[in-house]
């Protein structure tokens, strides 16, 4: 039971996926923005572990992690004990994100809060808007409700918060929901929306991630009024001299057991409690758990390879470029530099690979994964876009959030409810290691160099735009459908008139 096929067929994914980022760094790397040999060799090998590790967690996923979320969320749905669904969702929901890997990696990147007290408060913030997102699910509250209430409350809370914690807050939104987390979550709304087999079940199996990555906003938000963080600077990440293929691969050789260690923490949470839910419902039989076992060994090996691929490899690379074209005379190409590494970075994301499949799946293909990874893809590159023009020129972020935000949320009144969840939770997945790795150094090396805050201006890197793109898309699909809809009957009519003339005309006949 290794799957050899469809791992060959995740793996051509995967390399995809990463040639096109690959190419761009490549070709700067040549032009504008030159990298050390030892800092190009990194890089390269960082994506060479990059393919290998995404194919194996993604297929890992299929396998494991998404059977694994739906059965216990069909469980807790049929549960009679309604302290039971809360107690696991919330429990989850702090465990998960205590162990999440991009949480460490933005925790150490946020000089003027301790990590002990950022990771503890983002956790509590997604336990508890799990929590809130089950019971959404259960008192069939519409989508579009309960995020026009929320995010009201995170722009009343940020009217109060210091300025230097808002970019922080949105970000830590987007980190936590990483590809530990989607995957299951979003199978745990899955399974638990399919026990109602009603209209709205395929509607309310999204929506999930993206009030879990509201709890974050407000807690941060929360952090930012009621602590009083130390003073902090940013400091860039060492340089590693590198001089032979042999050092860049003792490089990686030193990181992965580090690397090992924090998957293993990040995945252990989950198989603890699946252990525990099938010792009480007896779910799994013995080829379905053999299954997941060999399911969670590849999620835990490809997830291992992928982070000490970004970490190693991608790191210094987007430093080291964000500070190049910044103190270059074409300092502006980074807006849209920036726009086109967003647009193909997303897609090496693995918890948007996952997302974009279960899109399809439960919409059963009226939505296609080529149509939202586009959507999505047009969305980040706005973003980073975006925010490298607010690194150039100093702009307050609001300018953007706040017009973003009111655009998307007004939108969720005209689309398909199933688009508003698939955009919201597209805009937590977007932001994972790729992110937290490549495009937040790419842009605190352009921020350190031209002399701007990192936390002001640096963070904030993919904020809403990708929840409008995605709407749109669905309110073009809802235009396309009611123009057919108006053609055929016209069509109809027409005929009818026609058919009715003719049997007019023969009765007239002699």
């Amino acid at each position: 039971m290794f799957f050899t096929e469809p791992l060959r067929e995740k793996t051509r994914e995967s390399l995809s996926s990463v040639l096109p980022i690959t190419g761009i760094v490549l070709v700067l790397s040549i032009s504008i923005a030159p990298l050390s040999p030892g800092t190009l060799v990194l890089f390269l090998f960082g994506a060479v572990l990059l393919v290998v590790g995404m194919g194996l967690f993604t297929l890992g996923a299929d396998i494991a992690m998404i059977p694994m979320g739906e059965g216990i969320g069909v469980e807790m749905s049929k549960s009679r004990r309604p302290w039971l669904p809360v107690f696991v969702c919330f429990a989850l929901g702090l465990l998960i994100t205590l162990a999440e890997p991009d949480l460490q990696v933005l925790a150490e990147q946020l000089p003027s809060i301790p990590n002990l007290v950022l990771i503890l408060t983002v956790a509590v913030g997604v336990g508890v808007f799990l929590v809130l997102a089950e019971l959404r699910m259960l008192l069939k509250i519409p989508l579009s409700y309960a995020l026009l209430a929320c995010y009201l409350l995170v722009f009343i809370l940020a009217a109060f918060s210091p300025d230097s914690f808002i970019p922080a807050a949105f970000d830590s939104g987007g980190v936590t929901t990483g590809p530990i987390t989607v995957p299951f979550i979003m199978a745990l709304g899955i399974g638990m929306a399919a026990v109602r087999s009603d209209k709205n079940s395929a509607v309310d199996s999204f929506g999930l991630i993206s009030l879990c990555s509201i709890g974050p906003i407000l807690s941060v938000l929360l952090l930012g009024i009621f602590y009083q963080p130390a003073a902090g600077s940013y400091v860039p990440s060492e340089l590693t001299d590198i001089i032979t293929t042999r050092d860049a691969a003792q490089e990686f050789a030193r990181a992965l057991p580090s690397y090992a260690k924090e998957v293993l923490v990040s995945v252990l949470p989950i198989v603890g409690l699946f252990l525990l839910f099938q010792l009480f419902t007896r779910r799994f039989h013995g080829s379905q758990i053999k299954r997941i076992s060999v399911g969670l060994a590849y999620t835990y090996v490809g997830l291992v390879l992928f982070l000490t691929g970004v970490n190693v490899g991608f790191l210094s690379a987007g430093q080291v470029i964000g500070s190049t074209l910044a103190l270059s005379r074409f300092s502006a190409v980074l807006v849209p530099i920036g726009g086109l590494v967003g647009y193909f970075i997303v897609k090496a994301e693995p918890a948007v690979q996952v997302l974009t499949k279960q899109v399809e799946e439960v919409s059963n293909g009226s939505i296609s994964q080529k149509a939202i990874g586009h959507s999505l893809s047009i969305g980040v590159a706005l973003s980073v876009a975006l925010s490298m023009a607010r690194i150039l020129t100093g702009v307050s972020i609001f300018w953007f959030l706040i017009p973003g935000y009111a655009l998307s949320l007004l939108l969720t009144f005209f689309v398909p409810q199933i688009f508003t969840g698939i955009a919201f939770d597209s805009g937590g997945v977007a932001s994972g290691p790729m992110t937290t790795t490549f495009l937040l150094p790419l842009a605190m090396g352009a921020c350190s160099a031209g002399g701007g805050d990192i936390l002001t201006d640096a963070f904030g890197i993919v904020a809403m735009t990708p929840l409008i793109t995605i709407q749109l898309l669905g309110l073009s699909s809802t235009l396309r459908r009611r123009a057919e809809r108006r053609l055929a009957v016209e069509l109809a009519q027409s005929d009818y008139i026609i058919y009715y003339d003719e049997e007019e005309s023969e009765a007239d006949a002699p």
